[in-house]
């Protein structure tokens, strides 16, 4: 199944405009198929050839300009139009497609609360051509016209205004230009919250079992939408876009969300069915300012080709933390970027696939590599960037390149070198130059200070590892005279880095604790002098500001990870801190690396019991001050059977929250871990919750029940020899989860080779959602040794597993190897 590949774009999109998408669709043929009628406008600029994507399961007809084309020529995804006169055309495609399970083209999800069923689209960069017949490519963008038929009881939404024009039928707006990846629909019997702002219709959508929920929710939700949509109104010149703002939230999606002008959609985790930390909430409002970015950056102006998915992404991942934390309740959104995201930039940046935030347009050479591209580089190190460059340039001239850049491009297309261009109109600084250092490079600079002292002054150098201007804070800290367990702030001044032959010299002595990058504005790896560390290991808690207290602890998860500071000296810094820690985010995101990386990997096995009771002593020491983050954790390392089955029956950890269903479910996967609960236990709890998260759960536990048949049984159906058993791609996700546990490593040894070669075979089956879940979440994570490494990189080599896969897996091994580093410093 040949990828599109940017050479054939280019040649399609000199070949042809395209005007307009007439697109017809019945949803109301059965549970496998549905229809689809699709007409093209568009102009041929001189004879030519080229050809539509399409991807059916039936072609019925397809008609070129009223004359019959011969169905059998489609191959490969491609429907040939061949002899091509220069001037107007119309391409009339009529087909049978077929519904996904995996989360990709038109999705279909039947609730097993209520029997229900659900559709949506999710487009990508090829699922299109399952749905309509297109000129799939983000620089031909045409206006959208579409009707459906669908149950009468139904609701259609789309991205223009949905209007019923008859039982089971309806008519969506048109829309303005838009690229054919941003197409959407979603139908199905939704509750639906409405509502109206600056004389714009807007509405919330979730599945009917969802409802109460939703409700409760709504007023929250749409305060963050409409705070959000006022700020970027504030600093955009262009006004937004289209003609709604729906926000449907939608079962078994594999984003967060995704930016369908008018119609958002979102993962249906973010309506909360059990309790949750103000993090969580926050990252919700981060989601819903970061979809709205999109409308401008990605919608109104598209990228050209998808070498440039950074100016879509980095975009919208910086301004959604900074609107949230200029228009919202949530101002600390800095702090959580800090550990929840740009650890995500970090590790992607330091392994063999890192790539720059802007990849020369060769290295992007079909959508297949292109889709590999969305990562923790074009994410999290983008907006970062983004961020070192308000910092570098000011707010005030940022803005306004950006503004030339939407003027410039409205309604178009757009590329790095575009988007440069409207900077450098706006500023007398040299953001070419700039863009070149940090844009087309790769790799984690690293900063380390070197501090001297002389009679009345200390002064600082600081020494880079790498090949970027840094303009940075450094925050000076003394111990406070009232104990040593608070930092009070000296001083904070700004540095380029390097700094050329000048050296800061400051009065008095030095202090006890020099923070490089206090603030987090630059993305670099930071280091301490041997009297920082000594300062901040003992005193981290005594930070005044969470920020600095985020570098403070990623420069410590840094050093882990890079051999230089041992695990066991990690948990000794997390034991003297973390109980103390006001932010949510900063407590979980330790606990959670604690947990899932030094305990499960970093440590030997032999070591790993001390320190799950290392993190059980923080989490009940955390209790008081966060309460259901410290129950979680405190579930997720607990190795006393007996206690936890007594909270699952008293329905309460002392001192905690009350268990909702969430929590149960935690504590019955811990349970079935440890081998203390029964298929009857899971069989019970999901009678109690027989929801499609209840149901995930319960795949979970099933499949971490320590017992060979159970393990069979967990296999059999994440890799089936039948494919008409395949599961979900949230079931597979569930399953898997709960199959590779630490504690189980002799039972599931033999299941490490076997791996391989089944999630090849899986991965060419069944697609790159599903590849991509079978090599994060199916992977043997707890089998840090050097086979389950030969034998990955043997796959690697030998077994040419799909692009999609083979990413996945080049990281998963390099991580293993660090692992494995580690453990051996």
């Amino acid at each position: 199944m040949p990828e599109l590949t940017r050479t054939e774009a280019e040649a399609r999109a000199r070949l042809i405009d395209v005007q307009h998408y007439s697109i017809d669709l019945d949803l109301t043929g059965g549970e496998e198929l549905f229809g689809s009628t699709t007409v093209i406008r568009f102009t041929a600029h001189h004879d030519g050839d080229t050809f539509a994507d399409l991807k059916p399961a039936t072609l019925h007809s397809a008609l070129l300009d009223g004359r019959p084309l011969d169905t059998t020529t489609l191959d490969d995804n491609r429907l040939p139009l061949t002899g091509l006169t220069a001037g107007p055309h119309e391409l009339r495609v009529e087909a049978d497609m077929r519904y996904s399970r995996t989360g990709e083209g038109m999705h279909r999800f039947t609730d097993p609360a209520d029997g229900e069923t659900y559709l949506y689209t999710q487009m990508s960069l090829e699922d299109v051509r399952s749905v309509i017949a297109a000129f799939n490519q983000p620089d031909l963008k045409a206006v959208f016209e579409v009707s459906v038929t669908a149950p009468p009881t139904w609701t259609v939404l789309g991205n223009g205004i949905a209007e019923r024009t008859g039982e089971g039928r309806w008519q969506l707006a048109p829309t303005p230009p838009i690229s054919t990846y941003l197409f959407a629909i979603a139908a199905g019997p939704w509750h639906s919250v409405r509502s109206e702002h600056a004389g714009l219709p807007f509405g919330l959508h979730c599945r009917r079992s969802l409802a109460p929920h939703l409700d409760t929710d709504a007023d929250e939700i749409f305060d963050i939408t409409r705070r959000c949509f006022d700020r970027y109104h504030e600093i955009f010149d262009e006004p937004y876009p289209f003609d709604s703002y729906d926000q449907a939230f939608v079962p078994e999606f594999n984003f967060g969300a995704m930016e369908n002008p008018g119609l958002v959609t979102f993962r249906d985790e973010f309506i909360y069915r059990s309790a949750v930390t103000d993090t969580q909430r926050q990252t919700r409002g981060m989601v819903i300012a970061h979809e709205m970015a999109h409308m401008w950056f990605g919608d109104l102006v598209t990228l050209q080709w998808w070498d440039d998915i950074w100016l879509n992404e980095s975009f919208a991942e910086y301004m959604g933390f900074q609107v949230l934390s200029e228009a919202t309740r949530f101002t600390d959104t800095w702090t959580d970027f800090a550990l929840a995201r740009k650890g995500w930039g970090y590790d992607a940046d330091q392994r063999p696939s890192t790539h720059p935030v802007a990849p020369d347009a060769e290295t992007v050479h079909d959508t297949a590599s292109a889709m590999s591209n969305f990562d923790g580089i074009s994410y999290a190190k983008g907006a970062s960037v983004l961020r070192q460059l308000v910092s570098w340039l000011g707010e005030k001239d940022f803005l306004a390149g950006i503004n030339d850049h939407f003027a410039r491009h409205r309604f178009g297309n757009a590329t790095l070198a575009d988007f440069i261009d409207s900077l450098a109109r706006a500023t007398d600084r040299d953001v070419h130059t700039w863009a070149e250092k940090w844009l087309r490079t790769t790799g984690v600079d690293t900063l380390t200070p070197a501090i001297g002292e002389a009679e009345g002054h200390w002064h600082l150098t600081v020494d880079r590892d790498g090949s970027r201007p840094h303009r940075i804070a450094v925050g000076a800290y003394d111990h406070a005279p009232d104990g040593p367990g608070r930092l009070v702030p000296r001083d904070r001044f700004e540095l380029d880095v390097p700094q050329g032959d000048a050296v800061k010299v400051l009065p008095g002595r030095r202090p006890d604790l020099v923070l490089l990058n206090d603030g987090d504005l630059t993305y670099a790896k930071v280091r301490f002098d041997e009297q920082s560390w000594a300062a901040a290991a003992a005193a981290l808690r005594g930070l005044p500001d969470s920020l600095s207290r985020a570098v403070v602890w990623n420069a410590a998860r840094d050093l882990v990870r890079d051999g230089e500071l041992p695990p066991d000296a990690y948990l000794d810094v997390a034991r003297a801190n973390l109980p103390y820690e006001t932010d949510i985010a900063i407590a979980e995101s330790v606990l959670t690396f604690a947990r899932t990386q030094i305990a499960d990997r970093y440590l030997p096995a032999g070591r790993r019991p001390a320190a799950l009771a290392t993190l059980d002593t923080i989490g009940r020491a955390l209790l008081p001050r966060h309460p259901l983050t410290a129950a979680r954790a405190l579930i997720a390392v607990g190795t006393g059977a007996a206690e936890l089955r007594e909270w699952l029956t008293e329905r309460r950890i002392p001192g905690g929250p009350a268990l909702d269903h969430e929590l149960r479910w935690q504590l019955l996967l811990r349970l079935s871990v440890l081998g203390a609960a029964t298929d009857a236990d899971i069989a019970a709890e999901l009678a109690a919750d027989p929801s499609a998260t209840g149901q995930e759960a319960a795949a979970r536990c099933r499949a971490a029940l320590p017992d060979p048949a159970a393990k069979r049984a967990a296999w059999d159906s994440l890799f089936p020899s039948d494919e008409r058993t395949d599961l979900s791609n949230y079931l597979f996700t569930a399953t898997a989860q709960g199959f590779w546990q630490p504690e189980q490593l002799d039972l599931l040894s033999d299941y490490v080779p076997r791996y391989y070669p089944a999630a090849t075979a899986l991965a060419a089956r069944r697609g790159p959602a599903l590849a991509k879940a079978a090599g994060r979440y199916a992977f043997p994570l707890p089998h840090v040794d050097h086979d389950t490494l030969r034998l990955g990189e043997e796959c690697l080599r030998d077994a040419d597993p799909t692009p999609a896969l083979r990413r996945t897996l080049m990281d998963q091994l390099d991580d293993l190897a660090r692992a494995l580093r580690v453990r051996g410093a």
